[in-house]
C-alpha cells in the first residue's frame, strides 16, 4: 500500500461531525504555497506548486500539504478539469510525505500522462503526513476529506481550475478515492465530483480485526507487519480511549516505534520477520476497537451516485484478490455503476497497467456535460 518547504475516531460522533474549525482552520484554507522546482518539476506542467492547506482529521482540523500541477495554454471553457491522485502508502512519519521527495513513476509518467490529457493534477499528503499530529493510516474519511479540501485548496490557488473533477488513487489511495466518492458530493456540492478511479484498493481488513490475537503466525503476504503497526500507531494516537498500548507486547510495542519514525521501506526491511501474532499480547476482539476499525476501514458498498472504476492484480500479495471480489460482488449488487478489471500482475505492476484504462475511465466521466 504503496525536502521542499514547509483512529482513529471519536467512535460514530467525532466521524459524523467533526470539531468546528476556528476562523482561518475553514476546510482549503490554503497557509502556504512555494514554487515547486528541480526535480520535482513535470514535463507538461506549465506550474508547479505545493500547498499547505487546512483540513478534517479523525477528531476535527488539521493541516495537510500537497502540489498541484496545471497544464499549459489557456484552459477550456468552465476551467481545467481535475484529477486528484490519492497516493498508496508511504509511512507515517513526517517525511514520509508523498511530495517531499521525487518519486519517479509519478513524475515521469503518471502525472505527465494526465496533465496530456487536458487535467490538472492535485496531490494530498493526507492529513498529518508532515504536519502536525499522527496520521491517521487507512482512515478512510479523513484520508477522504484530505483529498476534497486538497481539490478545495488548489481552486483557491489557482483560479483556472474549473469544478469538475475525478479521484484516482492506489492502495492506500483507492481506498481514499472510494471514500471520496462516497462522501464528496454532499461535503463538497460547490465542486462537480464525476468519478473515481481506484487500483489495489484494501477492503474488508476490519472483518479481520476481531480474529487477529497472538497466534496469528508469519503470514504469505508482503509488508503485513509493517501496515498492521501503522494501523494500530493510528489508532493510538487517535483514539487514546482504546488503550491500544494494553494490547501489545515489547514487539509490539517496538514495532509501532519503528513505523512512528521510519517510511515504509525501512519499516519493511525492519518488521518483514515479525508475527502479527508477536505484536499482540492479547486478542482485538474488544466490540469498541472493532467499531473504530469499521468506522475508519470498511469501504461503503452502496449509496453512491457517480460512477467507480476498480482494476485488481491477480498476483498481489499486498492487498489480496479475494477481498476486492468481495469488494466488486457488494459494490455490483447494490447496483453501483461499476467497471472493473482483472490485470495479471502484482500490487504495482497492476496499477501501471491499468493506466490506460483508467485515464479512459476519466475521459468518459470528465467529458463537458
Amino acid at each position: 500500500m504503496a525536502g521542499v518547504a514547509g483512529v482513529v475516531i471519536c467512535l460514530g460522533v467525532a466521524l459524523a461531525t467533526p470539531a468546528l474549525a476556528e476562523a482561518g482552520e475553514a476546510p482549503g484554507t490554503v497557509t502556504n504555497v512555494v514554487e515547486l522546482t528541480g526535480r520535482f518539476r513535470v514535463d507538461g506542467a506549465a506550474t508547479a506548486q505545493r500547498l499547505t492547506y487546512w483540513s478534517r482529521g479523525p477528531r476535527g482540523p488539521m493541516q495537510s500539504t500537497g502540489a498541484i500541477y496545471v497544464p499549459p495554454g489557456p484552459p477550456p471553457p468552465g476551467g481545467w478539469p481535475i484529477v486528484a491522485y490519492a497516493h498508496g502508502t508511504t509511512g507515517i512519519a513526517d517525511q514520509c510525505a508523498f511530495t517531499t521527495e521525487p518519486r519517479v513513476y509519478y513524475l515521469d509518467s503518471l502525472y505527465p500522462e494526465l496533465l496530456r490529457a487536458g487535467y490538472a493534477v492535485v496531490i494530498s499528503d493526507y492529513v498529518g503526513l508532515g504536519t502536525p499530529g499522527t496520521h491517521p493510516y487507512l482512515d478512510g474519511p479523513s484520508q477522504a476529506r484530505s483529498v476534497i479540501d486538497g481539490v478545495r485548496a488548489a481552486r483557491a490557488v489557482a483560479p483556472e481550475l474549473g469544478t469538475r473533477w475525478a479521484v484516482f488513487g492506489q492502495s492506500q489511495g483507492a481506498q481514499a478515492a472510494l471514500f471520496t466518492a462516497h462522501l464528496g458530493p454532499a461535503d463538497a456540492p460547490e465542486l462537480q465530483l464525476r468519478g473515481a478511479a481506484a487500483t489495489g484498493p484494501p477492503s474488508n481488513l476490519d472483518l479481520l480485526i476481531p480474529l487477529a490475537g497472538p497466534w496469528i503466525p508469519r503470514l504469505p503476504l508482503e509488508k503485513t507487519p509493517a501496515y498492521v503497526a501503522m494501523l494500530l500507531a493510528g489508532l493510538r494516537a487517535s483514539a487514546p480511549e482504546l488503550d491500544v498500548d494494553g494490547y501489545l507486547t515489547p514487539t509490539g510495542q517496538e514495532a509501532l516505534r519503528v513505523v512512528e519514525t521510519e517510511c515504509i521501506t525501512e519499516a519493511n526491511a525492519r518488521l518483514a520477520d515479525v508475527a502479527i501474532g508477536e505484536m499482540l499480547a492479547k486478542p482485538l476482539d474488544d466490540p469498541a476497537l472493532w467499531a473504530a476499525a469499521k468506522a475508519m476501514m470498511r469501504i461503503p458498498t452502496d449509496g453512491y451516485t457517480i460512477p467507480l472504476f476498480v482494476g485488481q492484480g491477480l498476483t498481489d500479495m499486498e492487498v489480496p484478490p479475494p477481498l476486492t471480489a468481495k469488494l466488486v460482488a457488494e459494490l455490483s449488487l447494490s447496483g453501483t455503476d461499476l467497471e472493473t478489471h482483472v490485470y495479471p500482475g502484482d500490487h504495482l505492476g497492476a496499477a501501471r497497467a491499468a493506466l490506460p484504462d483508467a485515464v479512459a475511465f476519466l475521459h468518459r466521466v470528465l467529458a463537458p456535460a
